[in-house]
């Protein structure tokens, strides 16, 4: 039993002896790895330098060139072209992540691959939704009636009514009008079907607006001959504010001279099918600018260097060692 013991005792001595031989030589071919590298880094100081400074410099020009804009347009669809402009957006944004650059040339935007991304989203306003018509002021109190309003301001289906929308655009790099805007406001715009709509609402409101202007003419003859004496003169009478019918004319001609200057912006904003209103370009998204390649390339360089060094080495003793053989 003791022998039996003894000779356990002794193999354990025996393992452990030889794992404490093997750590003593890990811990040495570490150090001597150490040493070399030290030592090669001081041999190729020069080389690494300058590796180093240009990977520096690489990466701040990268870092600089890679720097993105965010650009914004606001634009109005008209005759009800809507949904026509917010699947135009989504085929654009899908051939933009397709990176279909023939697609992106053929409609007119210089420098395709800067083009990054495309959205678009409803500016709301409640306010002005109202006021374009009355119809919408009732659909809201309807829809009200089984759920949260702000819930339903902000929904697709509310939202796409809208009179304007905000179309953002990032790129890469800073742009312009003609190299990205005027192309996408004039791929918005092709459309027969709505060009046919355009005209036709243009001839309607001019002869909207020439109807108007003769019921306004005869509103004011009207007042002007209430407003004359017997005699011929006429003495700018103070109206009786009593009188009904004439306070029904007065509020005729006031919503009249209204709606011709409604009209007016009308045909303004209707130059278009998808109007441009107001756009901002080049603002520097500076969430984009991190400088990670001025970080990354010195260091990539002079690894990649290294591990080159090692290779050429390598491969020298191997061939030098089948050479001999």
């Amino acid at each position: 039993m003791s022998k039996n013991s003894n000779h356990i005792t002794d193999n354990q001595e025996i393992d452990l002896a030889i794992i404490s031989k093997k750590i003593g030589g890990y811990y040495k071919g570490f150090n001597r790895s150490i040493f070399r590298g030290i030592q090669f880094i001081i041999r190729k100081i020069v080389i690494i330098g300058i590796l180093f400074v240009l990977g520096i410099a690489l990466g701040i020009y990268l870092d600089n060139s890679q720097k993105v804009y965010d650009n914004q347009v606001i634009v109005k669809p008209n005759f009800g072209s809507a949904d026509y402009l917010y699947a135009k957006v989504a085929l654009l944004n899908s051939k933009i992540k397709e990176q279909d650059t023939a697609y992106l040339k053929n409609i007119g935007i210089k420098y395709p691959k800067k083009l990054v991304k495309i959205k678009i989203e409803p500016v709301v306003d409640v306010y002005r939704f109202i006021d374009c018509k009355d119809e919408n002021f009732q659909m809201l109190k309807l829809l009200e009636e089984d759920g949260d309003l702000k819930k339903i301001v902000e929904e697709n289906l509310t939202s796409k009514n809208y009179p304007y929308h905000l179309i953002s655009f990032t790129t890469r790099g800073m742009t312009s009008s003609d190299r990205t805007l005027n192309p996408l406001i004039a791929y918005f715009n092709e459309s027969t079907y709505y060009k046919i709509l355009q005209k036709q609402f243009t001839e309607n409101t001019l002869q909207k607006m020439q109807q108007n202007e003769v019921t306004l003419k005869q509103i004011d003859a009207i007042l002007n001959k209430i407003g004359t004496t017997s005699d011929g003169r006429n003495d700018r009478m103070v109206f009786n504010s009593g009188d009904s019918q004439l306070d029904d004319v007065l509020k005729t001609k006031d919503k009249m001279e209204q709606l011709q200057g409604y009209l007016k912006i009308e045909l303004i904003e209707g130059t278009q099918i998808i109007k441009s209103m107001n756009n901002f370009l080049n603002k520097k998204n500076t969430e984009s600018v991190n400088g990670k390649m001025t970080l990354i390339l010195p260091f990539l360089f002079v690894i990649l260097y290294i591990l080159g060094f090692l290779f050429v080495r390598n491969y020298k003793k191997f061939n030098s060692k089948v050479k001999v053989k």
